[in-house]
This record gives structure tokens, C-alpha cells and sequence, in this order.
């Protein structure tokens, strides 16, 4: 009777302590295999920008370390575009960028590690249009430009349509004043060409 009640009280001994096994490693579980990962990005994965942007910030999961956080920004040609070094503040990692960079593809790589020891890295591009650059006329330009804009704003004056009669009507006045006095200069020379023949006619 005795050897019955022992098996009883360990089978159920046994069927309590399996359950409260499992919720402990179901507990555990999730704790064990939690990884360290990029959240969200500022520029994102992919983005298409009017112009380049004051920084880069990365958001993760956890906590990171100042001490182990790496990012670098990089255009088409490698040339870098960082101003600076990735300022950690608790889950953010924040990069400067230089803003005379030009527009282009650029991409983002990292390498950070977390407060508990969890290391996460990747990258990601994305990109910025370029923008046409007006081009500065030079001084001569300019001197020919505005010698241009005088010659025409100033053309020469056309002569009015009354001045031209003006001058018609006094060119036609002239010829008849000009024959006038050719008659009388012709009227005088016979007149006294008359005179001297009535004189010499006297005379003989």
C-alpha cells in the first residue's frame, strides 16, 4: 500500500515539474536567440532626394556603444561624404554629411554593436539628383551683352514723312525761281545790246 502511494506521488511529481521545464525554456527562448537589428534609416533604403541631406541617422533595436559604432557615406566615384563621426545616442547613430557633396548615388554601410555585446552590420543606397549649375557670364560677356542692348535701344531716326515733303516742295520752288532770274538776265543783255546799236546808228 505504501510502495503504491510513493509511485503516485513521483509520476505526479514528474507531470509538474515538465511543464514548469517547458515555460522556463519557453521563456528563455526568446531571450536567447533576440538579434540586434536596424529598425529604420533617415534617408531610407532606396530614397530619390532633391538635394543632399544634413546627416544620415540609423535607429536599431537596441542600445548601442559609442565606442564600437562605425558608418560610412560614400558617393559613386568612392569618394567619402561624411563630415565627421557617427554620434551615438542610445538606439541612434547619427552621421554628418558634407554639404558640398554633389548629387548622385550614394551608399550607406555600418557596423555597430549593441550595449549587451550584439554586433549588426549592413548598408543600403540611396539617391540624390543632381542639380544644373547656372554658369556666370564673364566681364566681356557682359560688355558685349550691354553694348548689344544699346545699338537697340537706340536705332537711327527715320525722316518723317512731312520733312521729306519739306524738302520736295522747296527743291520744286527753286527751279522756277532759278529759270525767273536766268530770263531776266537774258532780257538785259539784249535790252542793252539794243541800246548800243540805236547809239551807233545815231552816231553815223
Amino acid at each position: 500500500m505504501h510502495v503504491t502511494d510513493r509511485r503516485a506521488a513521483r509520476t505526479a511529481a514528474r507531470v509538474l515539474v515538465v511543464p514548469a521545464a517547458l515555460a522556463a525554456l519557453a521563456i528563455a527562448a526568446p531571450q536567447a536567440t533576440a538579434h540586434t537589428e536596424l529598425v529604420t534609416s533617415s534617408p531610407g533604403k532606396g530614397a530619390s532626394l532633391a538635394g543632399l541631406p544634413p546627416s544620415v541617422t540609423l535607429t536599431f533595436s537596441d542600445t548601442m556603444t559609442q565606442k564600437y559604432a562605425k558608418v560610412a557615406v560614400t558617393a559613386a566615384d568612392g569618394v567619402p561624404a561624411a563630415a565627421g563621426e557617427p554620434q551615438v545616442e542610445g538606439k541612434t547613430v547619427t552621421l554628418a554629411l558634407d554639404a558640398a557633396a554633389t548629387g548622385g548615388r550614394y551608399t550607406v554601410g555600418y557596423r555597430v554593436v549593441s550595449a549587451d555585446g550584439h554586433p549588426v552590420s549592413g548598408s543600403y543606397t540611396f539617391t540624390v539628383k543632381a542639380t544644373a549649375e547656372t554658369p556666370i557670364p564673364s566681364a566681356s560677356g557682359r560688355e558685349e551683352t550691354a553694348a548689344q542692348e544699346g545699338t537697340a535701344a537706340s536705332p537711327t531716326a527715320a525722316p518723317s514723312p512731312k520733312a521729306s515733303q519739306a524738302d520736295d516742295e522747296s527743291s520744286g520752288a527753286t527751279v522756277p525761281v532759278l529759270a525767273g532770274a536766268g530770263a531776266l538776265a537774258a532780257a538785259g543783255v539784249v535790252g542793252a545790246f539794243m541800246v548800243r546799236r540805236r547809239r551807233a546808228g545815231r552816231g553815223d
